[in-house]
């Protein structure tokens, strides 16, 4: 099931996290399908960013405010006038969160409140799709893939606030969207590790290969036996879209759901490295990073089986083509091709993409 121009076209869209790697390449997708889309985020914080690079700030109307302000949030949703909120603004690294886990905490539970309590009341408000992370589970020691009914929890900072972020959303959804008149329909997304171009962030792995190799240095990787489910940026965007549609009719799928890619692309994180050296050549390679270093899990996998029998949602892209497409983004951004037409060019693409068999 594909995103579609004609539920999408005029809709009123508030995006939160537009100025982020996700949240920029979804900002150029909901334009692209016709979408009046209000964005609401912090400024960027890396430099170059895809935000600035690829031109979305003319592509929507960008309201730039800390989601941790909760006067900011109702200003810009009362602007916005939203029948459909994305929520994808987030404290999204796990790092990160060991050295500001009360920032990462306000931003990704006390954030999320605020979003929903800024929601409350909204006239023409009909969905919310709060976006967490697979990290969302509490971790175990077997491999197998988790599902949506599966315990919350974390070990870690980051994993936990995300936890939390998915109770505080069941919290306001029962408490106060399903009793609403007329009721709003509410539902989390939980993603894999997230790859693509134009992703500058530290401690992400392609950015980090993409920083080294470029300056002829091999990558130091901190865990390179972890094993995460890994998928091209446009997989759980389209995820997140297709949810959104079926809300909007559905109020049954108000709950949480997985979009993750196929078991077998879930990999250690020295297979990808390998992979990406390959394709960048000139002796690209990796390393292990000295000392020690904070708690993470040691494998993840996400079992979509809901996402796909419910909504019709499949991965379209296999792990090679999605590093394919993102190396060769990269590439070509440094050989001075727009950013934006690479975005549009691979969302054609992304279009015509039938599921693998």
């Amino acid at each position: 099931m594909s995103p579609s121009p004609g539920f999408w076209r005029g809709k009123r869209v508030l995006l939160t996290g537009h100025t982020g790697f996700k949240g920029a390449w979804l900002g150029h997708w909901l334009a692209r399908l016709g979408a009046s889309v209000s964005g609401l985020a912090l400024a960027p914080d890396t430099e170059p960013s895809l935000f600035r690079q690829s031109g979305l700030e003319a592509r929507l109307t960008s309201r730039l405010g800390d989601i941790r302000d909760l006067d900011t949030v109702r200003r810009s949703v009362a602007a916005a006038r939203p029948e459909i909120v994305l929520h994808l603004a987030a404290q999204a690294l796990v790092r990160r969160s060991y050295a500001d886990p009360i920032g990462t905490f306000a931003t990704n539970v006390q954030g999320t409140a605020h979003v929903l309590e800024a929601c409350r009341g909204v006239d023409g408000l009909r969905v919310i799709v709060s976006v967490t992370s697979d990290k969302c589970y509490q971790e175990r020691a077997h491999a197998a893939p988790y599902r949506e009914d599966d315990p919350l929890g974390g070990g870690d900072p980051y994993s936990t606030s995300k936890a939390g972020a998915e109770l505080v959303t069941a919290s306001w959804r029962r408490a106060f969207f399903a009793t609403a008149t007329p009721p709003v329909a509410v539902a989390t997304a939980r993603a894999g590790n997230v790859i693509g171009g134009g992703d500058w962030s530290a401690d992400r792995l392609i950015p980090d290969c993409v920083r080294a190799f470029a300056a002829g240095k091999p990558v130091e990787l901190r865990n390179p036996r972890a094993v995460r489910p890994w998928q091209h940026v446009l997989e759980p965007l389209s995820g997140y879209l297709v949810l959104a549609e079926r809300l909007w009719t559905d109020a049954s799928a108000a709950e949480g759901w997985n979009f993750g890619p196929v078991d077998g692309d879930a990999l250690p994180v020295s297979a990808v490295v390998e992979r990406v050296a390959t394709r960048w050549g000139g002796g690209a390679a990796w390393t292990v990073q000295p000392g020690e270093h904070p708690h993470e899990a040691a494998e993840l996998r996400l079992d979509s089986t809901k996402a796909r029998t419910r909504l019709g949602w499949a991965p379209r892209l296999g792990i090679e083509q999605a590093l394919d497409w993102t190396i060769d983004w990269y590439r070509r951004s440094a050989a001075g091709e727009s950013a934006a037409a690479l975005i549009e060019a691979q969302l054609a693409a992304y279009a015509t993409q039938g599921v693998p068999a």
